[in-house]
């Protein structure tokens, strides 16, 4: 394994955890705690102030972790082409990549209209638009971390998969 190798690998590891660790912390935390304000108002800004500095860098998580992604792909294509089980891993892990960028890009869509369907005095401009957009964002803050999570567990299985003969884990006691 060359160094290249090793940082590009570590690369898709760490975003993927930034990924899934921000989405999470937005969720438990973030999400929770801007309910904690007086005012609708301060409570769509602290919610929205987190999220507005967070988004760059999952934005920058995101991006690597398509591009160690696909380097990681070229990299091993002829066993993802001849190993069926690695194939199967890398078919899911790429659904659920999809399915994970499209949840992340869905909350920025529905975080933007509830922020801007809120009116200065706390009071929304666009009722509808405001409600429909917290109920989608309701479940999409959960979306993100389940799916990121999944790509953890696929990874771990990749690297078994790797591996040669059972390890001290493995063994019946």
């Amino acid at each position: 394994m060359t160094l290249i190798s090793t940082a590009v690998r570590a690369t898709h590891l760490v975003t993927n955890a930034a990924w899934f660790g921000g989405s999470l912390m937005g969720a438990v935390g973030l999400n929770q705690a801007a309910r904690e304000p007086d005012t609708e108002q301060e409570r769509v800004e602290v919610s929205g102030t987190g999220w507005e500095r967070w988004g760059p860098v999952q934005g920058a998580a995101i991006g690597l972790h398509l591009l160690s992604g696909i380097a990681i792909l070229a990299d091993n294509r002829n066993r993802v082409a001849s190993h069926p089980p690695t194939t199967a891993s890398v078919v899911a892990k790429t659904a659920l990549t999809g399915a994970a960028v499209a949840a992340s890009a869905a909350a920025y869509v529905y975080g933007q209209r509830l922020g801007d369907a809120s009116g200065e005095d706390g009071h929304p401009r666009e009722p509808e638009v405001a409600e429909d957009a917290r109920g989608k964002l309701a479940w999409l803050q959960w979306a993100t971390p389940a799916l990121t999570g999944a790509l953890l567990i696929l990874d771990a299985q990749l690297g078994e998969q790797q591996r040669g003969r059972a390890g001290l884990l493995d063994r019946p006691w």
